[in-house]
Order: structure tokens, then C-alpha cells, then sequence
């Protein structure tokens, strides 16, 4: 018995896998140990220790900002609390990239969330990363990315008129709230991000498409570019961005040169192929 968790800033899907039988599978709140407390793992953890009854051999936690030992360590002990007889293995959320988009095979796996990051694989390990900033400087071509510039837009009045007549309706925002919403309330990236489905819903507009191809040109020139071998390698994404404007995404691509490998929404479908066919 496996339990298989992806966890994101906003989200965290649990699969409970029994050899290649998915059991059970639901959704929390996310956790990120960069941005939040580990007292909130721990909350998370403990209400839904009634979904994971059965006796468990091994636990995969693929996490947003387990990219430090530290992180990873403190992750681990909040499992053993609970389950302290399953294995437990705690690893970054561009693992679980690797592992969903590309399997064993050789290429580029990217995430394409509230927040972004990318990753040379050679099928078993990763052998190169790109520098990640975090949303306060970097996470280009994020939702967060996205939502701050269709923001920006607004309050800075470069919104065509209709588009500006459509965000009044649908956000009935004021600059007062915007800023205490971004500097006073927890989960800024989240807030931000959320400005992205704006966007999604009006991809055939000019504007629009320009703003968001700007943002992939943006992650493309810092994520991707720096890799040697990137022209020769598929670069599969994972995230729900990337799945929304993959229309545009590859199109972005293609102008550098670039090969769109594959692209899904969430890596959870990805994982629990990759542990089915996996070896005990």
C-alpha cells in the first residue's frame, strides 16, 4: 500500500495506491514549508488520517519548497508522527514532474502553477535545475506571473476598454482592498494567481494573448534557455497553467525553436502511472 501526495502551494492530492488499484483519492489545502508553518502540515495531516486507515509500506511526498534537506526534514518527521511505520520518501515538486511528464525517459520537465520551475532529467535523476526565485522575484510565466500582470494592466489603465469593463464586473476591485489583500492577508502568490483565470477565460482576445505570451517568453528566457541540450530534448509541463494556455504555450515555444512534450494538469495521473508500473 502506497500513499502517493503532490502537494502545491494551493492544493495537495492524495492518492492511497494498492499495487496498481487507486483506493481512495481527495484534495486539501496545499503546503509550502518556504511560506507556511509546519503546525499547518500538521493540521492537514491530521484531519485526513481517517482517509488513510489501511496499513501503509511506503509514503511519496512531493512537495512545493522541498528543495532544501531541512525542508525535507521536517516534512519527514510530520509523516513518521502519524505513520510510523510506513517508509517514507520526501522529495520537490519538480521530481514529481519528472516522474508524471517524462517517466524514465531523457528531456526537460517543467511546472506551470501558481508558481514555475524547470528541470533537466536523464530518465532516473535530475542533472540540472533552473534557479528559482520565488514569487516575490521570480516564478515567471506563473499563474502568479500572469494574475499580477493582468492586475497591473488594470490599475495602470492599459486594459482596453472592454476588458476593463469586464474585470469591474467580475472583481468589483478597489486599490484600497487589492493592497490590503497582497501586503496584510496570508498566501499572497495564491491571491495573485487567481487574476490568471481572467485571462484563461479570454485567450482569444489580442491583449490578453500578448500579456500571457510575454510571461512564457519571460520563463522560456529563464528556465529553459540556460539548458545546453534544450533544443534537442522534449520539455514536458505539469501545472494548471500550462495545461489552460497550452494553445499559447506552444506557440511560445516554437518561436525559440523548442519541442512541446507532453502537458497535464496536475501531475496526480502522471504519479500513479509511473508507481503502477514501477517495480516493488
Amino acid at each position: 500500500m502506497k500513499l502517493i501526495i503532490d502537494s502545491g502551494s494551493t492544493k495537495m492530492e492524495w492518492i492511497l495506491l494498492d499495487g496498481k488499484t487507486v483506493k481512495n483519492r481527495f484534495t486539501t489545502e496545499g503546503f509550502n514549508p518556504n511560506y507556511s508553518d509546519i503546525q499547518c502540515l500538521e493540521n492537514i495531516v491530521s484531519s485526513v488520517g481517517t482517509q488513510c486507515i489501511e496499513p501503509l509500506q511506503q509514503i511519496h511526498y512531493y512537495g512545493t519548497g522541498c528543495a532544501s534537506k531541512k525542508n525535507c526534514l521536517s516534512v519527514n518527521m510530520v509523516f513518521q508522527q502519524y505513520f510510523p511505520k510506513a517508509e517514507i520518501h520526501v522529495t520537490h515538486d519538480l521530481m514529481a514532474a519528472c516522474h508524471a511528464v517524462l517517466g524514465h525517459a531523457k528531456g526537460i520537465a517543467c511546472i506551470l502553477g501558481t508558481g514555475s520551475n524547470a528541470c533537466v532529467y536523464d530518465g532516473e535523476n535530475i542533472t540540472e535545475k533552473a534557479v528559482s526565485l520565488g514569487y516575490l522575484v521570480g516564478d515567471e510565466g506563473s499563474g502568479m506571473h500572469i494574475g499580477r500582470e493582468v492586475v497591473k494592466a488594470y490599475f495602470y489603465g492599459f486594459l482596453p476598454d472592454d476588458l476593463k469593463r469586464d474585470f469591474e464586473a467580475a472583481y468589483h476591485l478597489e486599490l484600497k482592498d487589492f493592497i490590503d489583500n497582497l501586503y496584510h492577508q496570508e498566501h499572497p502568490s495564491r491571491y495573485l494567481a487567481s487574476f490568471a483565470r481572467f485571462a484563461g477565460d479570454r485567450q482569444d482576445n489580442p491583449f490578453v494573448r500578448g500579456l500571457v505570451k510575454s510571461c512564457f517568453k519571460s520563463f522560456v528566457e529563464a528556465y529553459i534557455l540556460r539548458f545546453g541540450e534544450c533544443h534537442s530534448m522534449p520539455i514536458g509541463f505539469v501545472g494548471s497553467v500550462a495545461f489552460h494556455f497550452r494553445e499559447i504555450l506552444d506557440e511560445c515555444l516554437s518561436g525559440y525553436g523548442l519541442t512541446l512534450g507532453p502537458v497535464i494538469k496536475s501531475p496526480a495521473e502522471g504519479l500513479i502511472g509511473f508507481y503502477r508500473n514501477r517495480q516493488p
